[in-house]
């Protein structure tokens, strides 16, 4: 089966062709990262007004690439949220406008399942998966534990009660004057630092459940930066790589720690990483070396390539296909949908729970 999806749901413009859910044959991502860098977040009015330059020559490039004449895609997929609105609506009547044109089913697409599905693109056919899987997919709009018994199956076991790991990444950057997007400046950062350096408070780690607070996080580390200046009266080149490492080590223990708990309390035969912090390579160590501490049977997951880690419009290929596995007939007359910013992916698993 072939599917067209597209995503837009914050600041990347993108668009695949996916075949059966796993074998990418053109991915296309326009990213606004440039633009966005001079303001050191997402503005969501200037975000729309690039995805509607962008949507057409991206959903043509993804076509040329793969080689495909319209004829041949079987169905329609896109983010249908949760995300910015203004964003969502773009990708969104693109879509719809491309179902009706063409006549083919339009499949909405949860975005947090699709980065969960990241994690089977480019896998073999035979290699499923086996459940449970214990998932946490972490960027800068989401950070949740879930766990999934089976293909579209998801239960959500806990979720930030205030900022995503991502956001906190993004804010204590412009905090050190490294740039945007926070995660790869700091993690570059940290290699010249001491994650020991500074011991930032874990919240929650021992709250008995599988929830997250980063929000106390960030504002410890905005008031070292001002004790900092009032004694320096600037932030020393040691110092801010000392911050970064302290920073990122405090993320990923509370990260890893939370998540190897949940695998062994539900006995997961499989932990995923899933999400644009999944691309964090310390993130990664922590978790493989957590679960050779605690002696879980379980193999780690992350995507195969980094490039899925981010948002991106293959990974909604890869959801799409799921769903419309478990009720294909459900997506025909799908095409008078709206975009929801607020989207709950643990209430909307069925296609018929989306009209």
């Amino acid at each position: 089966m072939l599917i067209l999806a597209i995503e837009t749901s914050c600041d990347e413009t993108a668009c695949a062709i996916v075949r059966d859910g796993r074998k990418v044959l053109s991915s296309v991502v326009a990213s606004q990262i440039d633009i966005h860098a001079a303001t050191g977040g997402v503005v969501p009015e200037v975000a729309a007004r690039e995805h509607v330059v962008k949507i057409k020559p991206v959903i043509e490039e993804a076509m040329q690439k793969a080689d495909l004449g319209w004829d041949e895609i079987d169905a329609i997929a896109v983010t249908q949220g949760p995300g910015l609105l203004s964003s969502l609506v773009i990708g969104f009547t693109a879509a719809s406008t491309l179902a009706r044109a063409l006549g083919k089913p339009l499949i909405p697409v949860h975005h947090v399942s699709g980065h969960i599905y990241a994690n089977w693109l480019d896998r073999r056919a035979k290699d499923d998966g086996e459940f449970p899987i214990v998932i946490l997919t972490v960027s800068g709009g989401h950070n949740e534990l879930v766990l999934m018994r089976d293909h579209t199956e998801f239960e959500l076991l806990g979720e930030t009660q205030d900022d995503a790991a991502g956001e906190a990444f993004d804010k204590v950057a412009r905090l050190l004057g490294l740039g945007y997007p926070g995660g790869p400046v700091i993690a570059k950062a940290a290699l010249q630092g001491d994650p020991k350096a500074f011991d930032f408070p874990r919240a929650m780690l021992k709250s008995g459940n599988f929830d997250f607070s980063f929000s106390g996080l960030k504002s410890a580390v905005l008031r070292l930066l001002e004790e900092e200046h009032d004694k320096n009266g600037k932030l020393l080149e040691k110092f801010v790589a000392n911050v970064a490492a302290s920073f990122e080590e405090c993320v990923a223990d509370i990260l890893s720690e939370k998540l190897l708990v949940a695998a062994r309390e539900y006995q997961a035969k499989e932990i995923h990483l899933a999400g644009g912090v999944s691309a964090n390579r310390h993130l990664r160590e922590m978790v493989e070396q957590k679960i050779k501490k605690y002696k879980i049977e379980a193999k780690l997951r992350f995507a195969q390539n980094i490039h899925y880690c981010t948002d991106n419009a293959a990974m909604m290929g890869a959801a799409a296909y799921q769903f419309w596995m478990r009720s294909p007939g459900a997506y025909n007359s799908m095409t008078d949908l709206l975009p929801s910013p607020q989207l709950n992916l643990y209430q909307n698993l069925d296609a018929s729970q989306n009209k």
